[in-house]
């Protein structure tokens, strides 16, 4: 039985609360987006309720410390489909046995999500170190990314916190949504964007007068600190690795 469902959080807890309330057995759980019928396989199609979500979500609430309630949900943005149906086993178990149950790391779905959660973890890191905005003519600070994983809803509060008193933007170009702070609250949106306009780096009639000096003071500045001498490729790798390069202005001809 493949259980498919509409890839928000809503419709991933709605499934597991379908799971218990028709007991099917073994079940693959697939997002619509990602499903490919096949000739002999059964498949119900999950109706996300908020009203099911919130009663799986307070029932998890009620046996899991907020570490593992984080993991599960640092495991979801994953949008892996095995990382998603690790997840949805780790629930039933985790319901179907006494509180503590998480600490079996024997158990495969335990070992699972505790790796998933550790990459998206290390994603958001990264993200929150690397992303450069650029000023655009309105004010407005912008920044285009395109991460492994979907750590936005992760990184809000980290950019609210850093940059209170400035408007800003980060739009995921490869989901085609974005947070934008307007110096109150942080939401989510969608933009549309113009075909003249670039969108990871916007032409210089949106930007800021003053942004592309910025951008090469930046530069010389990165130039005149750095030791010729004591370069070690491979270190610096290790800890910026070259797909995030693209983020950084000094990196940037």
């Amino acid at each position: 039985m493949t259980y498919l469902f509409d890839g928000s959080f809503t419709g991933f807890l709605t499934a597991v609360f379908e799971w218990f309330e028709r007991k099917p057995g073994d079940v693959m759980l697939k997002s619509i987006e990602a499903f490919q019928p096949e000739a002999f396989s059964e498949s119900f199609t999950v109706t996300a309720d908020q009203a099911k979500a919130d009663r799986v979500w307070n029932g998890l609430q009620k046996k899991l410390k907020k570490d593992w309630q984080r993991i599960m949900y640092c495991t979801f943005l994953s949008e892996l489909s095995e990382a998603h149906n690790h997840l949805f086993q780790f629930i039933i178990y985790i319901f179907q046995n006494n509180i503590g149950a998480e600490k079996n790391f024997g158990n495969d779905h335990v070992i699972a999500l505790a790796k998933y959660a550790k990459s998206i973890e290390r994603e958001k890191h990264r993200m929150e170190a690397f992303i450069r905005f650029q000023k655009t003519g309105d004010g407005m600070f912008y920044a285009s990314i395109e991460p492994d994983f979907n750590v936005l809803p992760l990184i809000s509060k980290h950019f609210k916190n850093r940059y209170a008193d400035q408007q800003w933007i980060i739009y995921d170009l490869k989901r085609k949504y974005g947070l934008y702070y307007d110096l109150d609250t942080v939401a989510e949106i969608t933009l549309d964007f113009a075909d003249e306009i670039d969108r990871k780096t916007p032409q210089a009639i949106v930007m800021d007068e003053k942004e592309e000096l910025y951008r090469v003071l930046w530069k010389d500045y990165f130039k005149s600190a750095n030791i010729v001498s004591r370069k070690n490729t491979r270190l610096h790798v290790k800890h910026v690795p070259k797909r995030y390069w693209k983020y950084l202005t000094e990196k940037q001809l």
